[in-house]
């Protein structure tokens, strides 16, 4: 763009160049930084049931994409119907085509209710699954649910190229050059309203992915939800991995959690198997930290003012008094009677800076929040409770048993075998395995029914649980539902803390690719002389 802007200067005619400087700045405006895809034009959705009249839109059945217009109607059950775009017209039976409309074509959907299954107090909350295609139930929801949804929970198709999703009718495989922007089309399209359910001050969206769309994935939920919190986690759902001829096995794929508003995770109570065995960051016990800065900023010009002496009283040792910051050209401090001088010197001799001005070292002091080790002899070191494992004590996480001469709180250690916390971004759970706690669980709660790539229950449970935990009155939404995992895990979470928790589930009940290709043999075996295979 810089080119062109000094090649347009360049140009002697005034009204060209200004001309041109304009549509430059036009173009500049209208560009798209991030993630650039052809935008497909929107599928098509089959509408079971709606009678074919002169004027719409359908497709003929088990014959792909290909869109025809109905130019007649007869008595007889025949319809006229010529391609979209041009073509001979043909004469067919009605009951061979589907009618159609194309997404973002004016569509009214309703919801009709099909039964209920009540096998529970009716004062607990309900759950709903609706039947249909997604786009148009998101449509929908958003008339009912307007920035309403608390957490919505997605598994959306993979890409993968293995025929596990369909565009316009038509399973998308590897051999298709366009899968990848055909899957983000879909993607956005259904994304766009997923924001307009989301609670804008204090809601989450879910999604699970594997390395085939994982990158582009992130870069459109960046555009899509501009501004929010973006973070991608890491999971083992296959300990014993998927060999891959040529590559690396895969045992893992990601979690992407878009925090809006004032969402984030919420530390919850979690097997030490979640946190690590090393240092003290999850150990479960309270933790002491340095009162001399480390890290960024430690050096003692990053903060003159936090250079100042701490005067130890070695008979406790106990902290006696604290002084004035140093003036900055000399590194000792006045010397007191009988006490020890400590200044923030760190161990490779330079000059550091504490972590919190005197006063109020002093007030956490007085409050049983400074602790003091060591000797004269071989040095002593500062240890400070932080605000926010003070909290933990104040809200009794923690049983404080008595002071000791120095005046530090002594904290009892914790012996449970869970820890409170809020983990890092690799999970290696045993739970999560999707193979025994996701396909070999749904074949015995469901037998002779397969699921295709089910997650496991409990991973699901988890990863709800870091953002529904302190709602219990939260709306979860699945609008890729499949088995009804997120469903089960829901009912879980209220399970164990009598919450009312709902959940809302969204799934069209596709068959796979395998089990299309069954239903059409069948279908042509009791349709003699029938050209064409199952419904779409």
């Amino acid at each position: 763009m810089a080119k062109l802007d000094d090649l347009a200067a360049e140009v002697k005619d005034p009204d060209l160049r200004r001309r041109l400087q304009a549509a430059i700045s036009e173009t500049k405006r209208k560009q798209r930084l991030g993630l650039v895809f052809e935008e497909h034009f929107p599928e098509t959705t089959a509408l079971i049931g709606l009678p074919v009249q002169v004027g719409g839109l359908v497709r003929l059945r088990g014959n792909g994409t290909a869109l025809y217009r109905v130019t007649a109607t007869s008595d007889r059950g025949r319809a006229t119907v010529e391609p979209v775009g041009g073509g001979e017209s043909q004469d067919i039976s009605a009951t061979d085509v589907m009618v159609v409309k194309r997404v973002g074509d004016p569509i009214y959907p309703a919801l009709a209710s099909v039964g209920t299954v009540a096998n529970a107090d009716p004062r607990r909350p309900h759950h709903a699954v609706i039947n249909g295609e997604n786009y148009h139930v998101l449509q929908l929801l958003t008339y009912l649910y307007p920035q309403k949804i608390d957490c919505i929970y997605i598994d959306p198709p993979y890409n993968s190229g293995a025929r596990d999703w369909k565009y316009d009718n038509r399973y998308v495989d590897q051999k298709d050059s366009w899968r990848h922007s055909k899957w983000l089309s879909f993607m956005k399209r259904r994304l766009l309203l997923a924001k307009q359910l989301l609670n804008p001050l204090n809601s989450v969206l879910i999604i699970t992915i594997d390395e085939k769309e994982y990158l582009r994935l992130g870069l459109l939920l960046e555009q899509v939800f501009d501004g929010c919190n973006i973070q991608m986690v890491s999971t083992l759902i296959n300990p014993a991995g998927v060999s891959r001829a040529g590559a690396f096995g895969r045992s893992d794929e990601y979690i992407f959690f878009v925090q809006m508003g004032a969402a984030c995770p919420q530390r919850v109570r979690l097997s030490r198997e979640w946190v690590s065995a090393k240092g003290r960051t999850h150990t479960g016990n309270v933790r002491w930290d340095l009162l001399r800065r480390s890290g960024r900023n430690a050096a003692r010009r990053d903060r003159p003012n936090l250079f100042y002496p701490i005067y130890i009283d070695p008979t406790g040792p106990r902290l006696a008094d604290v002084g004035e910051p140093v003036p900055l050209g000399t590194s000792k401090a006045a010397s007191k009677l009988g006490l020890h001088t400590l200044l923030p010197i760190r161990k490779d001799g330079s000059e550091g800076n504490w972590q919190v001005q005197p006063s109020s070292l002093m007030k956490r002091a007085a409050q049983g929040r400074v602790r003091i080790t060591g000797s004269a002899s071989k040095g002593y070191t500062i240890t400070v409770l932080a605000n926010g494992e003070y909290g933990k004590v104040k809200a009794g996480e923690f049983t404080t048993t008595g002071n000791r001469v120095d005046g530090s709180m002594i904290i009892a250690d914790s012996e449970t075998e869970d820890v409170l916390a809020v983990p890092a971004s690799q999970w290696r759970i045993s739970t999560h395995d999707a193979t025994q706690y996701g396909s070999r669980m749904l074949t015995d709660l469901i037998p002779g029914r397969k699921f295709p790539f089910p997650k496991s229950l409990y991973a699901v449970e988890d990863t709800l649980r870091f953002f529904v935990k302190d709602n219990p009155d939260a709306l979860v939404l699945d609008f890729f539902a499949g088995s009804g995992t997120t469903t089960h895990a829901v009912t879980r979470l209220n399970r164990q803390d009598g919450g009312r928790r709902r959940s809302i589930s969204v799934t069209n009940n596709e068959v796979s690719a395998d089990e299309a290709d069954e239903l059409r043999v069948c279908l042509k075996t009791r349709r003699p002389g029938a050209t064409s295979g199952a419904s779409g």
